[in-house]
């Protein structure tokens, strides 16, 4: 899969790009069970909010569940990374945001660059997310917001914030947020299940609880090119990826076959 040129444009002047219906029902279904599965488990890649009973979020599901290892190197997902970063790349993170009904908390305020430059010395903004929603995005359940255009700000100040949720995280001041936002508004991109966003690793985002009965799960690649690899390691590495070996993209049809499998023999 790759982006038309309408579409690079976008992402370069805003700092993202929204594409519907990417993925299947029957394909996100799969991920969407697996994904539930994997929240209940008790493993320390999967962190629980505040109340420590409600999943947060689940790093590196790639490394011990099949259905996301074939995700991590999906080529719908894959493609339009590899476009917009020009060349090969490595997974530096992966993740499945929870945002569970009634209990999900916010992510504050953040560029994730920051973080990556901060704890991880990645070298450059050389990388960027690219988002699968499994369930579909209202305006009740939590959805993503972004400031457009804020990435064309470089990487901002930042304060480490280690009390706010259960998940420390470099977050922008009040005031920087507000000026940004005179400037550039607010978005905040929602639709079905199945579709993607890319967006730039300096794209000012966050989002707000989830006060509603509808869960709102959305996984992360952040894919990086391998030029451009970290030079720390203080974090775990199923935190920030330490194999930079280049990601070779599967078959189109590799969910969709995994999905034809008995879940027994799913591995």
């Amino acid at each position: 899969m790759q982006l038309n040129e309408q579409q690079q444009s976008q992402f370069d002047e805003l700092g993202y790009v929204y594409l519907p219906d990417v993925f299947s029902a029957t394909e996100v279904a799969l991920l969407r069970d697996e994904a539930h599965q994997i929240f209940a488990t008790e493993r320390p890649e999967v962190v629980r909010e505040m109340d420590e009973k409600t999943a947060r979020t689940a790093f590196a599901a790639q490394n011990y569940n099949e259905a996301y290892r074939r995700l991590g190197r999906h080529p719908r997902l894959l493609g339009p990374v590899m476009q917009l970063l020009d060349g090969n790349v490595y997974m530096h993170q992966f993740k499945i945001n929870a945002k569970a009904a009634f209990n999900g908390a916010i992510w504050q305020w953040h560029q994730d660059y920051g973080t990556w430059a901060r704890d991880d010395l990645m070298p450059e903004a050389r990388a960027m997310n690219i988002a699968l929603f499994l369930e579909d995005v209202t305006e009740f359940n939590g959805a993503l917001m972004f400031i457009p255009r804020s990435h064309k700000e470089g990487t901002l100040a930042a304060g480490h914030d280690v009390k706010t949720t259960s998940y420390p995280l470099w977050t922008i001041d009040d005031d920087t947020i507000s000026r940004l936002v005179k400037d550039g508004g607010i978005v905040s991109p929602k639709g079905p299940a199945g579709s993607v966003i890319l967006f730039h690793s300096n794209l000012v985002h966050g989002s707000p609880s989830n006060m509603s009965p509808y869960d709102r799960t959305i996984v992360y690649l952040s894919l990086c090119h391998v030029d451009n690899h970290i030079r720390r390691f203080k974090r775990a590495e199923w935190i920030a990826h330490r194999d930079f070996t280049p990601l070779e993209p599967l078959a189109d049809d590799c969910l969709l076959e995994l999905a034809e499998q008995p879940a027994a023999a799913r591995g």
